[in-house]
Formats: C-alpha cells, structure tokens, sequence
C-alpha cells in the first residue's frame, strides 16, 4: 500500500472516531428517487462555475453527481469526452421527468421567499430559473436513454468509485459536497475528495456554501487542513459565476 493511501486511511479512521454523530453515510448514502431533488444546470453555467478554460474541455472529465444537467449532453454533441456519475441514473428517464414535474414548482418558490439570497443578472427571476433549469432538464432527459448505452451515464456514488487509479484528468462535483454539510459528515467529505483524487489528476468543487444557510461551510477548514496534512495541494478559487450570494468560489484539490 502506497505511503499516502495509508496516510489517508488513517485519517479517515480519526475523523470517524472523532465524529459524535451517529451515521453511517461514510459507507454508502441511501438512495431514493422520492428524497432527490432533480435540478440541472447547463453546459454554459458548468464552464463558469468550474471556470473551465477551452483546454479544460478537452480533457477526460468525470461529472460527479451530475444528476439531470446538460453538460454531459451538450460536450458529447461538440466532441468532447465526459462521463456522468449519479445514482439517479439507475432509474428510468420516464422516473426522472416525473420527479422532476413532482419538485420542479417547489424549488421555484422556495426561490421566490428567498429571493434576496441570489443574484438576479443573468438569471433574471425565479420563472426565468425554472426556463433555464428545465431547458437544461430536457436536453438530459433527450440524451440519457444513449448516453446510458454509450456508457456516458453510470451509477456509481461517493465515497467510493468503480473507476480506475488516474483514469480520468479532472472531477467536477456539483451542489453535493459542502452543499450538503449539514448532513453528509466531515469523514464522507474527506472520503470522497481522496476518491475523486484516485481516479484523476484534479479535482475542482463548487460551491463551497451550505444550501439553505448561504454560509461558508463550517467543513470547509477543517478538511483543507487534511488535506494538505495528507499531502495534497489545496486552493480556493475565485470563478466567473455567481447566483448565490457569496457562491462564487470553488475548491481545486490536486495529488
């Protein structure tokens, strides 16, 4: 076993003794299509919030927790290369487009009493947003039956992946890490980036906010601080987007 794995092993092992929640989501978050909330961004938004230069697009990217966005759909069509990992995509495109309808006008008027907490530019207003997300929606739910068959669109979840070491250049994650800090652990965190750093040379993260709160994560420090003892390189990123206020920084771990 490679020194660092050991290193990473044993710090996962620390976080998980010191954490006095009682779960259990290091190993597997339970999955199902009644508690997802299906919400796709697309090609243009994912180029900003990853700030992703034209030679960015040309290498192998791993889509992490992609869910029903159109970047995978929109590369393909240009000739670039990406795989999308989600476990949504066990399910049926029937499944999903219902689930989506059964959510979609909530997330808009959960908008709507926050709206504050976003900025109005480029999108312009909550029924704006709905266009746009559900724009994006269609073009998945159009490509997903191929890109299933292509291999474009697979099942594996974090904290641990089929891939292979190295396999692909870049991980992209959206809205899941962080986002979620209040209830995915500091350990499934640090799990899952150590993950997404076995199967590719970099890793870049957004945002860094909690959902609801519109806080920097309280995790955020604490696992930099890991990271960097595990011996990665660890930056905070500026990016050219920005709909929540405050969300418009990214996390871009290297090994």
């Amino acid at each position: 076993m490679a020194r660092k794995d050991l290193k990473v092993l044993e710090a996962i092992a620390s976080l998980k003794n010191s954490n006095h929640r009682d779960t259990e989501d290091t190993e597997k978050v339970s999955f199902k299509l009644e508690n997802v909330v299906p919400w796709g961004r697309s090609m243009q938004e994912y180029v900003r919030m990853f700030d992703l230069s034209p030679d960015d697009l040309k290498l192998k990217i791993l889509d992490c927790g992609g869910g029903p966005a159109s970047f995978n759909c929109e590369m393909n069509r240009q000739g670039y290369k990406v795989v999308s990992c989600d476990p949504i995509y066990q399910f049926s495109a029937d499944e999903i487009v219902q689930r989506i309808r059964d959510t979609c006008q909530k997330i808009i008027d959960g908008v709507r009493v926050t709206y504050d907490s976003f900025v109005w530019q480029d999108i312009q207003s909550p029924e704006h947003l709905g266009e746009v997300r559900m724009a994006a929606m269609n073009k998945f739910i159009e490509d997903f039956p191929v890109g299933i068959r292509e291999g474009r669109y697979l099942t594996d979840e974090l904290p641990v992946l089929s891939f292979n070491r190295s396999q692909f250049d870049l991980v992209l994650c959206s809205h899941l890490l962080f986002t979620y800090s209040d209830q995915l652990s500091i350990d499934f965190h640090l799990a899952s980036i150590v993950e997404m750093c076995r199967v590719a040379k970099e890793v870049r993260i957004f945002p860094l906010l909690v959902h609801f709160s519109g806080e920097t994560s309280p995790l955020l420090e604490p696992i930099i601080n890991n990271l960097h003892e595990l011996g990665y390189k660890v930056e905070i990123k500026q990016v050219p987007y920005e709909f929540q206020k405050g969300g418009n920084q990214l996390l871009r771990v290297r090994s």
